[in-house]
């Protein structure tokens, strides 16, 4: 009887910035787990938490060069190679919810759009993971627009200080390490870190007492991006199981943020923390000044185009801006 071909195997070394015990390095482990099991073996990865490595904004070099095989962090920390990143990154005051975010990814084009990105660094995007909307937590109350008004806060660098600047906000750029003592002393009023549920397992609704909940500034998109020789050269199962995994955790981790944020909510309100839910007309003055930033860090091509495919299709979703 002759024998079978023998099965072509995959090693990965894949970094990401999570930690193992947080929420996201978990479900990081999961994605592991079911490469490893759908491919029956044949793919092995072994993936390097905490960016122990190399450092998260370095992870990206690191895979296309070959020191290692794939980048699990997220777009955002390459806008100093190029403009565009930002918005595979943090595309800021576009989306209301990481399923919106997705489509456009997978339906809207932008998988397209965003490979050309890509590939011009000898990466290959695989796919995204969105944990859904930040909230600001606060001082003093943050219940719309109006409440921006010399609002100090802690602002990561970028095209979010434009936007918050546009709206009367005073952001301060400094190291989130900084912002526990920096709100006990009075320099900024608020913060802005992650998702509800992450700002109240690091403790700062011990500090603060106001929150805006749902949220609507920034959903950061975290990605799997391969180096490009490296995916070329895998066969086309092990390419697909990859693509298909990366679909199963952004589907799981949209859904297990949106639980954690819910009952975090619950809890805070319990607790005399005041959450704030903008209205309509005042998120859509935020998605208007987020939109007209867009322009003025779309200063590559990749760049242009990205904008104007989001541009397109939010047009289709009706969160354009008039």
């Amino acid at each position: 009887m002759a024998l079978g071909a023998m099965a072509q195997t995959t090693t990965l070394r894949i970094q990401t910035h999570y930690g193992p015990e947080q929420t996201s390095g978990k479900l990081a482990s999961e994605f592991v787990d079911n490469v490893q099991t759908m491919s029956n073996g044949e793919i092995q990865i072994e993936m390097f938490y905490s960016s122990s490595v190399v450092g998260s904004v370095e992870t990206f070099d690191a895979a296309a060069t070959g020191i290692l095989d794939c980048d699990m962090t997220g777009g955002a920390y390459q806008t100093g190679k190029n403009p565009a990143f930002q918005f595979v990154g943090d595309i800021m005051g576009g989306y209301d919810d990481p399923y919106q975010q997705l489509s456009w990814l997978y339906y809207g084009g932008g998988l397209e759009a965003a490979q050309e990105l890509y590939n011009k660094y000898d990466m290959e995007l695989i796919g995204w993971w969105v944990y859904g909307q930040e909230s600001l937590s606060s001082n003093t109350p943050i219940a719309g627009v109006e409440d921006l008004q010399g609002w100090k806060f802690r602002s990561p660098p970028g095209m979010e200080t434009k936007i918050f600047e546009k709206l009367g906000a005073v952001p301060v750029v400094m190291d989130f390490t900084e912002v526990f003592t920096a709100i006990e002393t009075g320099i900024i009023d608020a913060a802005d870190y992650s998702g509800l549920a992450n700002n109240e397992s690091i403790g700062l609704y011990d500090l603060v007492k106001h929150a805006n909940y749902p949220g609507f500034h920034s959903m950061p998109s975290d990605h799997l991006a391969c180096n490009k020789s490296v995916f070329d050269a895998m066969p086309e199962h092990h390419q697909r199981i990859m693509k298909v995994a990366m679909e199963s955790l952004a589907l799981r981790t949209a859904l297990q943020f949106q639980v954690l944020n819910t009952q975090a909510a619950a809890r805070l309100r319990e607790a005399g923390v005041t959450l704030h839910e903008w209205s309509t007309e005042d998120r859509q003055q935020f998605r208007n000044a987020a939109q007209a930033t867009w322009p003025e860090f779309a200063t590559s091509p990749e760049a242009e185009a990205l904008v104007q495919s989001h541009l397109d299709y939010l047009g289709q979703l009706g969160l354009v801006g008039n």
